[in-house]
């Protein structure tokens, strides 16, 4: 499998990482976003402004809609960074509170 940022990928290696505390595994070496999209994850995010989930969109570095927390980083783009074991993934952004109080459907 070859990908336009991170080259080819061979690996048959998983590798463990979190993402919003929970657990899960993808082949090492492998965008963050890849392995996120296979384990059925498709908000990674929400509007700064409007609140509305944000996910994968470009999958080539374009779009910055797909920025997390890695490791107590902010911004980073899950669809240019290869997982590695351990790695703690958050939200890039919390859910946003609509006027009324509730918070935002993560659908």
């Amino acid at each position: 499998m070859s990908h336009p940022i991170l080259g080819e990928l061979e690996s048959s290696n998983y590798v463990n990482f979190k993402f919003n505390e929970k657990d899960f595994k993808g082949l090492e070496g492998e965008s963050l976003a890849a392995a996120l999209l296979v384990n059925g994850v498709r908000v990674l995010r929400y509007h700064e402004g409007t609140g509305s989930p944000r996910g994968i969109y470009c999958n080539i570095g374009h779009c910055y809609e797909c920025r997390v927390c890695v490791d107590g980083r902010q911004g980073i783009r899950a669809c240019l960074t290869p997982i590695q074991e351990g790695m703690l993934v958050e939200s890039g952004v919390q859910p946003y509170s609509s006027p009324e109080g509730r918070e935002a459907d993560d659908e």
